[in-house]
């Protein structure tokens, strides 16, 4: 029986991978005007119903959904303001939308932020997936006795949960698990959740783990933005310690293809790496910006590499991320559309084009208009 795919329910779908898939789903690609491309931008073909659950966290922001909520809101969109951790209202929103598959983004995914605070990733990203997993087994009645194949249940996490690289190797599928910080213990954690559900009670369950995304309404605190709007702002461009850690880079629009990919054809039981197969010094990363920002901003490019400061090193900080993503490639025919220069040609466009969105962000203003329509729901 083929996956009925007709009610969608998107977690964490305000944040900035949940908000750009949701954007791919209904043909609302944020860039898609800041290339010459169209081949980078197909259309989804999805027909049916997304319900986008979100509980508006810092990172969470509507806004990055207008255009959908304009165009499809209350007719094939939807926003439910719920936490993930409330059982009684996800069982309340799985009735009520008749949702037939999850894919479940949401999750507190800044490292810093989790050796700050550790105890809202254990929560939101350990406690919100058993809570979203157990709703969707009674909802689905699914068991091993009464095995279906008609609903899904993807979750999305991260190549961090594999730990460290040395100089050599890649991570495949079945690398095994050494997390090394707060946040990537808690999506290693909800990963062996999630498989469990799969292999006690037959929950049809997909999984993903993907490098480093960049993008469109990425939260200005991650490293590409941060590093294009303290260039435009004459602020200091920090570099933890000698910045030769190394990280695989992925346009956010080609994550959320192979998303798309595995949601409709991906094996139950199945995970699968996706990766840019791109991997670059945060340095020589820093230096590309740059050379890039400096020319579609018209900075001093010299002024701006004055400004690159080199900060203490954050502890557990992972050498080296490298994803083998030859699984999705040869068995869903999956492949990244995306060259990273074009990606971040069209990341700076879109930073430097929305300085609203951003200004939004950075003076609060956005929080205080999520309290007017969202907080008191």
């Amino acid at each position: 029986m083929a996956r009925k795919l007709n009610s969608i329910l998107v977690t964490g779908g305000c944040g900035f991978i949940g908000s750009n898939f949701i954007n791919y789903l209904f043909n609302k690609s944020a860039a898609s005007s800041l290339s010459g491309n169209k081949d980078l931008f197909m259309d989804s073909g999805f027909k049916g119903r997304v319900v986008n659950v979100d509980c508006l966290t810092y990172a969470g922001n509507p806004e990055n959904l207008s255009q959908v909520q304009e165009e499809f809101g209350n007719t094939r969109y939807f926003f439910e303001k719920s936490d993930i951790t409330d059982k009684q209202r996800i069982e309340e929103i799985f009735k009520k939308y008749e949702i037939d598959t999850v894919i479940h983004f949401a999750a507190e995914s800044h490292v810093d932020r989790s050796i700050l605070g550790p105890e809202a990733f254990i929560k939101t990203n350990v406690l919100g997936t058993y809570t979203l997993l157990e709703v969707a087994r009674n909802y689905w009645n699914v068991s091993l006795d009464n095995p279906r194949d008609d609903v899904l249940f993807h979750h999305i996490s991260t190549d961090e949960v594999y730990g460290s690289l040395g100089e050599n190797g890649f991570f495949r599928e079945d690398t095994p698990y050494s997390p090394r910080s707060p946040y990537s213990a808690s999506k290693a954690s909800s990963d062996h959740i999630a498989m469990a559900y799969y292999h006690t009670f037959a929950l049809p369950v997909t999984l993903s783990n993907c490098s480093n995304n960049y993008g469109p309404y990425q939260f200005p605190e991650k490293l590409i933005p941060l590093m294009i709007l303290n260039m435009c702002s004459a602020k200091p461009l920090p570099v933890y310690g000698e910045g030769k850690n190394i990280r695989d880079w992925i346009y956010v629009e080609d994550h959320n293809r192979a998303v798309w990919q595995i949601i409709n054809n991906g094996i139950t039981g199945q995970k699968y790496n996706i990766g840019g197969e791109n991997e670059w010094q945060n340095i020589k990363l820093l230096d590309k910006l740059i050379e890039i920002t400096s020319k579609e901003a018209n900075l001093d490019i010299n002024a701006v590499k004055a400004t690159i400061t080199h900060v203490k090193d954050r502890p557990g900080h992972d050498v080296r991320y490298a994803i083998d993503c030859s699984k999705i490639k040869k068995e869903l025919g999956w492949e990244r559309k995306m060259t990273f220069e074009e990606g971040l040609v069209m990341t700076v466009k879109w930073y430097l084009k929305n300085t609203q969105w951003v200004k939004n962000i950075q003076n609060g203003s956005y929080r205080q208009w999520l309290e007017k329509n969202y907080d008191k729901r």
